[in-house]
């Protein structure tokens, strides 16, 4: 059955270009609202196509100020889903994908594939300072990641270890926060069992909220619920996932305007057990053989 999906996909790339209406077309998302995207991009294998292709391109002038502004009133007012189509973020999710992929390599596919998402996440977002040095030749100016504003990485256990397991070496300055919240597998109702959450994060926190399988959308809500009972805004939050599905998006655009969400790709379709189809399997017993 077709379903209305109600929130905005992105192409990572360096140039914000404007281009004709962009459907996301999967047999869940049949009905998807067009979308702005960073680049004309067909982008497989959720057909990511450009309707007005064939058309005779007219072109019209538009101010950058004008695009600037109806960017950034589109990022304030609906949640963002970004999937990066780099080649190694595509091989990562093979790997991860592949049934006979051995357990201590599926874990460290899953710590390379959040690596990447971490740093395509933390762009544009991280506090810097500036200042001068002195190198072996002369004075330089340079930038630094600002020490005393560390990001805050809360893994969902405990599949979330292993998708954030490489937070400190791609982040300069991070404190991390354990969360265990377990799904009921009748119900598939979260519960939460650990919460290592400070009882009020200081403003202008910034947040990464690492949860590999967003699939009937629990698990997430509930974390990203209890962020926000502890001071941390929508926009001070970014979820970095393994793979996402239509129904956890659509839970997440409803309640989390101008959140960010990266993945390495998007399913269509999550089964009556709540897994994602096609999916890769129970992400925490692959990644730690239990």
């Amino acid at each position: 059955m077709a379903s209305r999906v109600n929130f905005t996909l992105r192409c990572s790339t360096a140039t914000p270009r404007f281009g004709p209406p962009c459907h996301l077309q999967s047999p869940n998302l049949a009905s998807a609202p067009p979308t702005f995207i960073r680049s004309s991009c067909k982008f497989l294998p959720h057909k990511l196509s450009c309707s007005g292709a064939r058309r005779r391109r007219v072109l019209v002038p538009v101010r950058a100020h004008m695009a600037a502004t109806e960017e950034k009133s589109i990022s304030e007012d609906r949640m963002l889903v970004f999937v990066p189509p780099h080649p190694l973020i595509k091989h990562w999710v093979s790997v991860l994908r592949n049934e006979q992929t051995p357990c201590p390599i599926f874990k460290n596919a899953m710590a390379e594939l959040g690596r990447l998402l971490m740093y395509e996440a933390s762009r544009d977002w991280l506090p810097t300072v500036t200042g001068e040095i002195q190198t072996p030749m002369a004075i330089a100016t340079v930038e630094f990641i600002d020490p005393r504003e560390p990001v805050a990485v809360v893994p969902i256990l405990r599949a979330g270890l292993a998708l954030a397991e490489h937070a400190s070496s791609i982040l300069p300055a991070t404190k991390t926060y354990h969360l265990g919240i377990s799904r009921d597998e009748e119900t598939l109702l979260p519960t939460v069992y650990l919460n290592k959450l400070p009882e009020k994060f200081l403003e202008g926190s910034r947040v990464f909220v690492v949860d590999p399988m967003l699939a009937t959308g629990g698990t997430i809500l509930a974390a990203l619920n209890l962020l926000k009972e502890r001071g941390i805004q929508n926009k001070q939050m970014k979820v970095i996932s393994a793979v996402a599905a239509p129904p956890a998006l659509q839970k997440l655009s409803e309640n989390f305007p101008g959140l960010h969400v990266y993945t390495g790709t998007i399913d269509p379709d999550v089964n009556d057990k709540g897994f994602i189809i096609p999916g890769l399997g129970d992400a925490g017993d692959r990644s730690f053989g239990t």
